[in-house]
């Protein structure tokens, strides 16, 4: 007999730009797994006619709100108008170019149940380009991050990050709206130093590329785009990108 689950304290928050066909896939992935929840959100950031056309269509098939913007306001406001239209006590923050895989359900129910016995606990992250440094109190697979200034290296410092993840939708009131008017890169960094700041506190799954598959199609690439020295592990480009961000980000932090 096929599990189903039903996850009626959380809304599933999907931020979408220009990319319906992923949304779609999405979306049906969730379904696939026979994976409801209280309600879901589709914040939409100005797509082009074409896809607003097919989202119309998705909401035919599936169930979900559809928050819209007549023009790109960027990452930050697609977030905040997205969140704001959340009526839960808990949010599943996915962007819409990500797939659940077959573990899922089992896996999210176990983060659930660290959120409902940790009231104190803000998030629990699902997905990573690389695994969380500082981490301890293993539970299924979740370990509790564990952030400490004077520990070495910079990558101590993404304790937030935008990528698959749980949280409270009382999150602005704790660490603050997203800015906006920024690049997604600079959002996402500021928000990381307002949770550090903040005191924030989350899990983190540890076998990070298995709960969630990122996807991007020819027909429907990834709109994020960073400078090349970001990303490159060229000699000596990395040691002084290394460096730099070791400084900046203790900087930021401290003052």
């Amino acid at each position: 007999m096929t599990k189903e689950y039903f996850f009626g304290e959380v809304t599933l928050l999907i931020t979408h730009y220009n990319r319906s066909q992923s949304l779609e896939q999405l979306l049906l992935a969730f379904e696939a797994l026979h994976c409801r929840f209280g309600d879901i959100v589709v914040s939409d950031d100005g797509s082009r006619p074409e896809h607003i056309d097919y989202l119309l269509q998705l909401q035919k098939k599936h169930e979900f709100r559809l928050i819209t913007t007549p023009q790109n306001r960027g990452l930050g406001n697609n977030i905040n108008k997205g969140q704001d239209a959340v009526q839960t006590p808990l949010t599943l923050y996915v962007q819409e170019d990500f797939t659940p895989t077959a573990i899922f359900p089992e896996r999210f129910s176990q983060a659930l149940d660290i959120m409902r016995e940790h009231p104190e606990n803000d998030m629990v992250r699902f997905y990573a380009y690389f695994e969380y440094p500082c981490l301890r109190n293993p539970r299924d697979g979740f370990y509790e991050m564990d952030f400490k200034v004077w520990k070495p290296g910079y990558r101590k410092f993404y304790a937030y990050s935008d990528h698959p993840h749980l949280r409270r939708s009382n999150f602005f009131e704790r660490f603050g709206r997203y800015p906006e008017g920024q690049k997604g890169d600079v959002t996402e960094y500021r928000m990381m130093m307002s949770f550090l700041k903040n005191k924030g506190r989350s899990y983190f799954y540890k076998d990070f590329q298995g709960l969630f598959i990122q996807k991007n199609s020819e027909s429907e690439p990834s709109t994020m785009s960073r400078e090349n020295w970001r990303q490159t592990d060229r000699f000596p480009v990395k040691q002084i990108r290394d460096v730099y961000r070791h400084l900046k980000f203790n900087f930021d932090y401290l003052f």
